[in-house]
């Protein structure tokens, strides 16, 4: 909103300074302050709230050091970080901007479908919540709503590089020769289904040309393979994050090293001349996702101050299934989607522990029977965190470890921009 204020002031008025919230930069920043600010001051009045109501978080006991110690905690405290996302969003962000926009129907979509989880939790004290199928009908809505739109939207464009800039050429000018640097030169803006695959050195790939077999058909139905992709994406990755939040601040310290990683991405990915010296696809008007992901950062770092061990809200269902959505369909958007094992290993590898426990432990039922299976785990407890729990390691310990893992990984996101 305050991006057309300003720029009807500085085309009318004049007025000095009004044309700097033109720059992404600077708006990002505002961004990130503003969402910062925003938490830090509802948090403690959501928190006093949810306190008098008491939302308290249900603990099952399952033998794990310092575990019933949370028990009464407020939960719910996504609509902290939800908060400080939308109304940064809203005040900086361009709003007809294409992927800023479906960046809030997801932030909301996902948030609302949590929060149904955790109201009924709480309030009809179901500790079920909400039935999977509800959540994962959900999350497949959202993937056709984002995959459809992609696919059919005429301002998603994507331009690739045809010519490398800064060599310099001789040319007449006025019947003199003189010294020229050339600028860069990019195909013209193109509707495509063309990701980034890392450690190619070419790396494009057309998910079209999965349907080869149809020949020159393919890249008409080529939202035959990429909406699928799509919903697995957003599904994947939304459970991870909610695996994830299971220690005082895992998610949300995870979440906000993936989300600055994020940002440089889209931020290189939006700018010509980034695009240029890194030989990847240029996007035009992703840039403009650099002001919501700066949001996102400071929401989720705004909300680790309340949320560090020992922790004084959780953030839910609400928080977390949010969290991993938003992650998800961002690198859709960017792109680099193809990234996402590699920038949220943390959340892949606590999916996959849940899916190896659980199918390891069906085997050896079916093979040696259930007390046999029950006795040989092969985890001590499933998602990983709580194996690490089970051997004795203190979840500051743990926490702090897998942070410094999920910074690794967001290193190497990055160097996968030139190590092809």
């Amino acid at each position: 909103m305050l991006y057309y204020l300003f720029q009807f002031l500085d085309a009318q008025f004049d007025i000095p300074g009004a044309g700097v919230f033109q720059y992404i930069s600077f708006r990002a920043a505002m961004s990130i302050i503003t969402s910062l600010v925003i938490s830090m001051l509802i948090g403690k009045r959501i928190i006093q709230y949810l306190q008098l109501k008491q939302v308290g978080e249900i603990i099952r006991d399952l033998d794990l050091e310092g575990q019933m110690k949370k028990k009464g905690t407020p939960t719910m405290g996504g609509i902290i970080i939800l908060a400080s996302i939308i109304i940064p969003v809203l005040l900086f962000a361009r709003l007809d901007n294409i992927y800023v926009i479906l960046m809030l129907v997801s932030t909301v979509w996902l948030g609302a479908i949590g929060f149904a989880d955790d109201y009924i939790k709480v309030f009809k004290k179901n500790k079920e919540g909400l039935a999977g199928r509800f959540k994962v009908l959900g999350q497949v809505g959202l993937g056709i709503i984002v995959g459809a739109t992609l696919y059919m939207n005429d301002s998603v464009l994507v331009k690739n590089r045809i010519s490398v800039g800064g060599e310099t050429v001789e040319v007449s000018v006025n019947g003199e020769m003189t010294e020229m640097t050339t600028a860069p030169e990019f195909s013209e803006a193109d509707h495509t289904l063309i990701t980034t695959i890392p450690f190619v050195k070419n790396n494009e790939f057309d998910y079209a040309s999965l349907l080869f077999f149809m020949g020159d058909k393919a890249k008409d139905w080529g939202w035959l393979v990429f909406i699928p992709i799509v919903i697995f994406i957003v599904t994947a990755v939304s459970n991870g994050a909610n695996l994830t939040d299971g220690l005082d601040g895992l998610a949300t310290g995870t979440s906000a090293i993936i989300g600055v990683t994020l940002a440089l991405l889209a931020w290189v990915s939006g700018n010509i001349i980034f695009a240029d010296y890194l030989n990847i696809m240029y996007i035009p008007g992703s840039g403009e996702l650099v002001v919501y992901i700066a949001a996102f950062v400071g929401a989720c770092v705004g909300f680790l101050w309340y949320n560090q061990y020992p922790a004084q809200v959780f953030m839910g269902d609400t928080g977390s299934l949010a969290l991993g959505g938003i992650i998800a369909v961002f690198a859709i958007m960017i792109r680099k989607e193809l990234l996402i094992p590699i920038l949220c290993g943390i959340f892949l590898a606590e999916n996959l522990s849940v899916m190896a426990q659980v199918s390891y432990f069906k085997f050896q039922k079916r093979r040696r029977g259930i007390e046999y299976a029950q006795a040989n785990r092969l985890f001590r407890m499933a998602p990983l965190h709580h194996h690490f729990q089970k051997l004795g390691m203190h979840e500051v310990k743990i926490v702090g470890r897998f942070w410094i893992v999920g910074i690794m990984l967001a290193v190497l996101t990055v160097v996968t921009l030139k190590l092809r």
